[in-house]
């Protein structure tokens, strides 16, 4: 059995999904913003507005779906993992040749 996870560990886990689905959420409306507005403010046909703002809800999707996953993607994947290796900030000695900063 794996221990369970404390409620910091618990906590941090629900902030991190929050921030990926708001920021997920901030950028599928960019897209679709930015690739929208051409239909309703640009010389675009009548006859293309539908299928402009269909891929334009496809794009604001797919970069939701690419940020969230992308977020959750540094959450480790067990209890215990601590940060990922890309996470960890090497502190180098203060002195060359010294293998302790407060040494």
């Amino acid at each position: 059995m794996s221990p369970s996870r404390t409620q910091a560990e618990r906590d941090a886990v629900t902030v991190e999904i929050m921030f990926a689905l708001v920021s997920g959420a901030f950028m599928g409306a960019a897209g679709f913003g930015v690739l929208g507005s051409a239909a309703l403010w640009g010389p675009v046909p009548a006859s293309w507005r539908a299928p402009w703002f269909a891929v334009s809800a496809a794009l604001g999707g797919v970069l939701f779906c690419v940020r969230v996953v992308r977020v959750l993607r540094r959450l480790p994947h067990r209890p215990g993992a601590g940060p990922s290796p890309q996470d960890v900030v090497w502190i180098q000695p203060s002195q060359p040749g010294r293998t302790n900063p407060d040494s």
